[in-house]
């Protein structure tokens, strides 16, 4: 058994790596690229490949492989018949090591930033078969590319086996680094991380043109236009900011604010008490068993809930009193099911903080319910259509129900834009995805993927 080794040509643990790769015995040959993720370097890694299987290695940190890992990888490849495996690892932070467990990748699993760990372990047959189809010549989305061209013909297989240590020098949290994603210096790369996935949706036959579904708007049993709706549990320090920002919008058509408390103990619900504002509906459910999606459920199918709503969470504010006039205006003019804004970042006192302004201009009308299946979320403030809401529902979770709504809408509907800022998104220490575990991320990231997969199945059997 001979592997053919790739590793970054810049890094501090470069000579480190090098040796822990000669050390097993098991290497054909080392190439240092200076890129990994470019379609050219890709190439030139099928090019050079010579021999059975293919090791490429993307971090510039030093690597440790495990006690026969190698030959761990080569067997599960040969009895899974997979294109590609990886595995879980450890990773060493300012000295400490700790697990760094992976997820299992799915059909769905189409987002650009799927943590597979720093060691690819491909079939050189199959990695060669996959970059023969590769047809555009990316900067940024080679590897992503590469990707998704495999897992067309080949599983890619995640060994639940801890395999090697990789040294990490990303230190954030799990909170700082929620919106890389949307970070707008990086929007030529994710210019390219469309192309791509744009063009594998194509090749799957899960790909939507932009055709839709025409919306009337004719539904004339709504007592209120819109209706707010905010999911809440133990809040104090946030929910007067929340009500007060939607107290004070002006609109020229009547709203209410539907707030729904679960149960909360530290005070909040005492807060809200203090409102004496008739389009304030309090609501505390019997049920216990409400995640946010489940409480949002429960303001839409109230008998005062308006015809349309939007969201807003408990520790965010409206940007000012125009925001509901400008989301209840975009339903008419775009005629659209569903909604987006654009936010902002701030702190807790309302100050802008990197990366700025989020605008997910990646949402195009042409193209934005494609790409929907590579990004983790829509943006905000969301707002739905409340008939065909209350058909589709949202699922009882309290993360990732927002995200599955968005793309269950927009597979027959068109989703409206709002350009200019109508919201502040405040990160701080009690955001709930502030500071996650790495298993926790784990299973968030887990059930997104799943939501892909069962969309995008929906979206190959209505193309059929």
């Amino acid at each position: 058994m001979k592997i053919t080794c790739f590793i970054p040509s810049a890094g501090e643990g470069k000579e480190q790596t090098i040796e822990s790769l000669r050390s097993t015995g098991l290497v054909a040959g080392i190439y240092e690229l200076d890129t990994l993720v470019s379609s050219s370097a890709i190439k030139e890694i099928a090019s050079k490949a010579n021999s059975e299987y293919t090791l490429v290695y993307t971090k510039p940190t030093e690597l440790k492989l495990g006690l026969f890992a190698l030959e761990r990888m080569a067997c599960v490849m040969d009895d899974s018949q997979a294109g590609m495996v990886y595995a879980d690892h450890y990773q060493l932070r300012e000295g400490i090591l700790s697990n760094a467990p992976v997820i299992d990748y799915q059909f769905g699993s189409l987002r650009d930033d799927f943590d597979f760990g720093s060691v690819l372990f491909f079939a050189t047959g199959a990695l060669k078969d996959a970059v023969s189809r590769m047809k555009q010549n990316y900067l940024f989305a080679g590897l992503y590319d590469l990707r998704l061209k495999l897992s067309q013909r080949y599983s890619l297989v995640h060994i639940n086996e801890y395999l090697y240590t990789e040294v990490e020098k990303d230190l954030r949290k799990s909170g700082q680094k929620l919106f890389d994603y949307v970070d707008p210096k990086n929007r030529n790369r994710q210019i390219e991380m469309e192309q791509a996935v744009t063009e594998h949706l194509k090749e799957i036959n899960g790909f939507l043109p932009p055709q839709f579904t025409h919306i009337d708007f004719d539904a004339d049993c709504f007592e209120y236009e819109a209706s707010v709706i905010i999911p809440v549990r133990n809040r104090i320090r946030t929910i007067r900011d929340a009500i007060n920002s939607v107290l004070s919008q002006k609109t020229s058509f009547k709203f209410n604010l539907i707030v729904i408390d679960n149960h909360s103990t530290d005070g909040t619900t005492e807060a809200i008490d203090e409102y004496k504002d008739d389009r304030l509906i309090h609501i505390v459910p019997e049920r216990t068993d409400l995640g946010i999606g489940g409480c949002w459920n429960v303001g839409v199918h109230h008998p005062k809930c308006g015809k349309f709503v939007v969201q807003l969470d408990s520790d965010d504010v409206y940007k000012d009193e125009n925001t509901l006039t400008t989301m209840v205006n975009a339903f008419y003019e775009q005629n659209c099911a569903m909604v987006v804004g654009t936010y902002m970042m701030t702190n807790f006192n309302m100050e802008m903080i990197a990366p700025g302004i989020i605008d997910h201009k990646e949402w195009t009308p042409e193209n934005g319910r494609n790409n929907a299946l590579r990004i983790n979320g829509l943006g905000a403030p969301r707002a739905f259509y409340t008939p065909l809401l209350r058909q589709i529902n949202l699922p009882n979770t309290s993360y990732g129900e927002d995200y599955a709504l968005g793309l269950n809408f927009s597979r027959n509907y068109q989703i409206g834009r709002v350009y200019d800022v109508v919201y502040l998104c405040r990160r701080w220490e009690d955001n709930s995805d502030a500071s996650l575990s790495i298993e926790r991320q784990n299973a968030n990231n887990l059930y997104k993927d799943r939501i892909r997969t069962w969309e995008l199945q929906a979206r190959v059997a209505k193309n059929k």
